[in-house]
C-alpha cells in the first residue's frame, strides 16, 4: 500500500539523504551557488524520530545507524538496539529517486511515494518524514568528525513549497493610524466593504487616501513582537512598515529593492553619511533576517541569544545542497538579503487590513510575512 508525501517532506528527506551519500556539503554564495572553494566533510548526522533518537555514522562504504536517546545534557545514551549497516550508495539512490520525483510531479503539492522508496524507509526505520523537533531544527550535523559539537539545521527546498523566514499570523501585525479627515461611520464601512480580491489591501490604502485619509505608522500590534523588533533598533518597527505599506502599493517585494527605496525615502530621517557610508538601513534589514533565520520569532521574547538552529541547508532547482551557516556570518546575511520577499498573509486568519476602531482612534494594520525567495 503506497502512501502519500507532501513536497516539503520529502526535500527535507532529499537533503538528508544526499548529505549522508555525499559525507560532505559545499558551502554557498549570496547568489545561491556552490563555492567550489569551501567544502565542509560530514562525520555525522542526527535525526529525531517517534521513537528516539537515531545518529547516522558516515563510514568508508557505509552508514552506521545508532539508536538512542538524548539525555537532558546533551549527552547519547545507546539504546539496547542493534546496530544497522546500510551501504552509502543505498541513500544516493533513494535521493536521486525522490529529486526526480520533486521534479516531474508539478502542481500538485502531495506526491504518491514508489513501493521502493517505501520499502528502503521500512528497512531504515523512517517514519517520520519531517522530523519531530522541539527546538525547530529539522536535523543535526557534526562536520569533521563524529565527537565533534552539532550543529542544528532548519532545510529549505526550492522544488516544494518552503516555511517562511517570518510567519507570525496576527503577531506579526503593524498598527497604521488613521489622520486627516475625520471619517464617518459610514465612510469607514464602505471602505471595509470592498470585495475580497488579491489586492483588497491595496485597494482600501488607496480608497483612504482618495477621501482624504493619511495613514502614518502608530506601533506594534503585539508587545512581544514589538520588543523583539526594538532589539533590532528603536525605530525599525517603522522602517518595517514603511516597507510592508510599499509592497503593497507599489508591487515591490524583494527586501533589497525595498531597502534601497528606504535609502531614497528615508523614513527615518537619518543623515545622508548614515546611509551611504555605514550603510544603516541594509545593516539594519540584514540583523534582522539573520536573526530570525536563527530563531526569532514574533511572540517568543528576543533577547539577542541564537536558538538551536545554526544555518540554513538549501536545495537548489537543480537539487544542489547548498550549506549556509552563522560562522560564515557575511554570506548568510547577505544571501538572506538578496534571496528574501515580502509575502501576503491571509487577510481573514491574520485579521489585518481593515479600519478598527481603538479608543475613538481609527487603525489600519499591515501584516508583516516573510519568505525565501525560490529562484
Amino acid at each position: 500500500m503506497a502512501f502519500e508525501a507532501t513536497k516539503r517532506e520529502l526535500g527535507e528527506l532529499y537533503t538528508f539523504f544526499r548529505l549522508l551519500a555525499d559525507g560532505k556539503v559545499s558551502l554557498g554564495t549570496p547568489q545561491v551557488r556552490k563555492d567550489e572553494a569551501k567544502c565542509w566533510p560530514i562525520a555525522m548526522v542526527q535525526r529525531e524520530e517517534h521513537d528516539g533518537t537515531r545518529r547516522y555514522y558516515i563510514e568508508q562504504e557505509n552508514i552506521r545507524i545508532v539508536s538512542g536517546t538524548v539525555e537532558k545534557t546533551g549527552t547519547f545514551t545507546v539504546a539496547d538496539k542493534e546496530e544497522q549497516n546500510i551501504p552509502r550508495e543505498d541513500f544516493g539512490g533513494a535521493a536521486e529517486i525522490i529529486l526526480e520525483l520533486l521534479k516531474t510531479t508539478a502542481g500538485s503539492d502531495t506526491i504518491e511515494v514508489p513501493e521502493g522508496l517505501e520499502g528502503f524507509l521500512d528497512a531504515i526505520n523512517i517514519y517520520d518524514l519531517e522530523a519531530k523537533t522541539e527546538d525547530r531544527t529539522d536535523f543535526s550535523v557534526a562536520f569533521w568528525h563524529a565527537e565533534a559539537p552539532l550543529t542544528g539545521f532548519n532545510v529549505r527546498c526550492r522544488l516544494s513549497s518552503m516555511n517562511p523566514l517570518l510567519d507570525g499570523g496576527r503577531t506579526a501585525n503593524l498598527k497604521l493610524e488613521q489622520s486627516g479627515i475625520k471619517f464617518a461611520t459610514p465612510t469607514v464601512n464602505k471602505v471595509n466593504a470592498l470585495p475580497e480580491s488579491p489586492t483588497e489591501v491595496t485597494e482600501r490604502m488607496l480608497m483612504i487616501e482618495r477621501l482624504g485619509g493619511v495613514l502614518k505608522y502608530s506601533d506594534v500590534a503585539d508587545r512581544v513582537f514589538r520588543c523583539n523588533l526594538l532589539m533590532i533598533d528603536l525605530h525599525f518597527p517603522r522602517v518595517l512598515a514603511e516597507m510592508v505599506r510599499m509592497m503593497h502599493l507599489d508591487g515591490i517585494t524583494r527586501v533589497s529593492e525595498l531597502t534601497e527605496q528606504m535609502k531614497i525615502i528615508n523614513p527615518l530621517k537619518i543623515k545622508e553619511e548614515l546611509i551611504s557610508k555605514h550603510g544603516f538601513y541594509e545593516f539594519k534589514m540584514k540583523q534582522f533576517l539573520l536573526a530570525l533565520a536563527l530563531g526569532m520569532r514574533p511572540a517568543k521574547i528576543y533577547n539577542g541569544t541564537d536558538s538551536a538552529v545554526e544555518g540554513i541547508l538549501l536545495v537548489d532547482g537543480k537539487g544542489e545542497v547548498l550549506c549556509y551557516h552563522k560562522s560564515e556570518k557575511k554570506t548568510f546575511e547577505d544571501f538572506l538579503y538578496l534571496n528574501s520577499r515580502l509575502e501576503k498573509g491571509s487577510v481573514d486568519k491574520d485579521k489585518y487590513g481593515f479600519l478598527e476602531r481603538e479608543n475613538g482612534v481609527y487603525y489600519f494594520k499591515l501584516n508583516v510575512k516573510i519568505g525565501l525567495i525560490k529562484r
